[in-house]
């Protein structure tokens, strides 16, 4: 595509690019802002009341309280995308159901159900970690990097 922009088009070519730009319909880019925001910070804040009702209920302090919260909003969403309700949340809220650690669980059982008819081991488990692979390899290299520079600040900060 970038070459695209580096050659002269032709007369034809720039018809069909403004014919396309005049039909292709206009995305409602604030509509679309506003309901990742709503449904983003819906299951945020339910998250919110999960720790709180963790910490209230059952004495947990707020760094332990995190893991049985996060447990709970992934079995919901993947319970959810099993019954069908997540997608179309998805289709409706867009980001703000796909940033969260819900949205991450939704795309895992998406493609476990996707492909389980190639069977457990070469199509749940391969499809389901074909994703889940490379966000855990560029999750831990962040980590790294992230944690490397402030090691090296730190460092710097000591001497």
């Amino acid at each position: 595509m970038s070459n695209m922009k580096k050659k002269k088009l032709t007369t034809t070519q720039l018809q069909y690019d403004e014919l396309v730009n005049n039909i292709e319909p206009k995305r409602p880019i604030l509509k679309n802002c506003i309901r990742a925001f709503l449904v983003g910070g819906i299951i945020c804040t339910i998250g919110q009341c999960l720790q709180m009702f963790f910490i209230t209920y059952f004495n947990f302090n707020e760094k332990t309280a995190v893991t049985p919260t996060t447990l709970v909003l992934i079995f919901v969403s993947t319970l959810l995308t099993g019954l069908g309700i997540y997608d179309h949340l998805g289709q409706w809220a867009g980001a703000g159901s796909a940033v969260p650690i819900t949205g991450f669980a939704n795309s895992i059982a998406s493609a476990a159900i996707e492909h389980k008819s190639e069977g457990l081991v070469l199509g749940i488990a391969g499809n389901m970690f074909r994703l889940a692979g490379a966000i855990i390899v560029y999750g831990v290299f962040s980590a790294f990097v992230v944690a490397t520079i402030k090691m090296t600040i730190k460092w710097l900060g000591a001497m």
